[in-house]
C-alpha cells in the first residue's frame, strides 16, 4: 500500500557479514538456509573469512557511509533521520524497521547497496523489506526503495577515478595497453534471463553499461573493455554467468595481454568477495601468467557517490530531474509485481 505521506526517514539496506570469527558459520547458515548446502562446503566459504580475522568488512564499510550520509544529508538540508538493517546479519533489517515503528516514522525511503536488477540484487531486497514490514505488525512504516544507480554519475565517476589510480600502479610500459576488465557478482543464467521488467537479461545488460560507461570515462568513446564475472557459487550442474575473472585472464594472457585493470564495477564496497575474489585469487591468477595486475577501488564513501545518494533521495523528496549517463532510461524506479522473479532454488552467495 502506498500513501501520500511525507517521507520521514531514510534506510540503508545491506547484505550484512561476520564480526568475529564465532560469526562465520552462523552467518553462512543465514545466508544458504533452505538450500541443503553441506556444512563441507559452507567450511571452504569460511576459511575466506577467517583468513580476514573472521570479519567481513561490509559492516564497518556500512558504518561510515552511513557517517559520511548523516554529514552530508545535514549540510544540504535533507532532513531525514538514518537507519540501517541487514538482509543476513545484525543489525537485521527487521529490527531496523521495528526501530522506525517505535520511533514514530510514517514513511521512509530505502537505499539498497545494489546498483541493478535481478531476483538478488532487486527483488530479493524488496521481499525483505515487505517481510519486516509484516514482522514489525501494526505502525509499520510503508518502505520505498530507491532506483537503480547502475549509470548515475556519482556511482561511475568515482569508479573511473579509481580505474585512473589503478593504472599508475602499473609499470610505465604497461599502462598504454593495460586491458580493462570489469567484474560483477554472477548469478545463474536463468535469473539474467528473467531479471527486469521486461524478463530480458537487464542484469547483464545494466553492467554492462557501467562497465562501457566508466571505461569511456577513463580512455574516451569507444574505449574497449571486458566484463568478466566472480563469485559463482551453487551447483556446479547449473549454467552461470560467464567467463569467470580466472578464465579470462588465462584467455588475455593466451592473447598477449601484458597487463590488466580489473574493476568490481558491480559492487558498492570492498566487501570479502572483492578483497578474496579479485586480491587474492585473481592476482595470484594474474601472478602465474606474467599479468601485471592492479585493482581499482569501489565507490564506497567517495563524496560524489554519497552525493549521488542525496540526489536518489531528493528525486522522490522534491521531485529533482534524475541524473544518468546510460542509455538503459530510468530503472527499478517502480518495480512492477512479477519483475526479477524468485528462481526455484535461490542460489548462495556469501559477501
Amino acid at each position: 500500500m502506498t500513501s501520500d505521506a511525507p517521507f520521514d526517514a531514510f534506510l540503508l539496506l545491506s547484505f550484512g557479514g561476520p564480526e568475529g570469527p564465532e560469526d562465520v558459520m552462523p552467518f553462512l547458515h543465514q545466508v544458504t538456509r533452505g538450500r541443503g548446502i553441506p556444512d563441507s562446503r559452507l567450511a571452504e566459504v569460511a576459511d575466506h573469512y577467517q583468513s580476514f580475522g573472521g570479519v567481513s568488512p561490509i559492516n564497518q564499510q556500512n558504518r561510515s557511509l552511513l557517517a559520511a550520509l548523516r554529514t552530508d544529508f545535514a549540510a544540504n538540508g535533507v532532513d531525514l533521520p538514518v537507519y540501517w538493517g541487514n538482509r543476513n546479519w545484525k543489525p537485521y533489517v527487521a529490527d531496523a524497521v521495528r526501530e522506525m515503528r517505535d520511533d514514530g516514522v510514517r514513511r521512509a525511503l530505502v537505499f539498497a547497496t545494489s546498483a541493478t536488477s535481478s531476483y538478488s540484487a532487486c527483488r530479493q531486497y524488496r521481499d525483505d523489506l515487505a517481510q519486516a514490514h509484516r514482522v514489525a505488525g501494526q505502525g509499520a512504516p510503508e518502505l520505498v526503495k530507491l532506483r537503480h544507480f547502475f549509470d548515475h554519475p556519482g556511482f561511475v565517476g568515482p569508479l573511473a577515478d579509481s580505474v585512473r589510480d589503478a593504472l599508475l600502479t602499473l609499470p610505465a610500459d604497461r599502462r598504454g595497453d593495460a586491458r580493462l576488465v570489469f567484474t560483477a557478482h554472477s548469478i545463474p543464467s536463468s535469473m539474467n534471463a528473467e531479471s527486469g521488467p521486461q524478463r530480458n537479461g537487464l542484469y547483464d545488460a545494466q553492467q554492462r553499461e557501467t562497465a562501457r560507461l566508466v571505461a569511456e570515462a577513463v580512455r574516451g568513446p569507444g574505449a574497449e573493455f571486458d566484463l568478466a564475472w566472480q563469485s559463482r557459487s551453487g551447483s556446479p550442474e547449473v549454467p552461470w554467468l560467464e567467463p569467470d575473472i580466472n578464465d579470462h585472464l588465462r584467455e588475455l594472457a593466451g592473447r598477449g595481454v601484458r597487463a590488466v585493470v580489473v574493476t568490481p564495477s558491480g559492487f558498492v564496497s570492498d566487501h570479502i568477495e572483492v578483497r578474496w575474489d579479485l586480491d587474492v585469487e585473481a592476482r595470484r591468477t594474474a601472478a602465474s601468467l606474467g599479468l601485471a595486475y592492479a585493482r581499482a577501488g569501489t565507490p564506497g564513501t567517495h563524496p560524489a557517490f554519497v552525493a549521488a545518494i542525496r540526489e536518489l533521495v531528493l528525486e522522490r523528496l522534491t521531485g529533482a530531474a534524475p541524473r544518468t549517463l546510460g542509455a538503459l532510461g530510468l530503472c527499478g524506479v517502480d518495480c512492477p509485481d512479477g519483475c526479477c522473479p524468485a528462481p526455484r532454488r535461490p542460489p548462495a552467495a556469501a559477501r
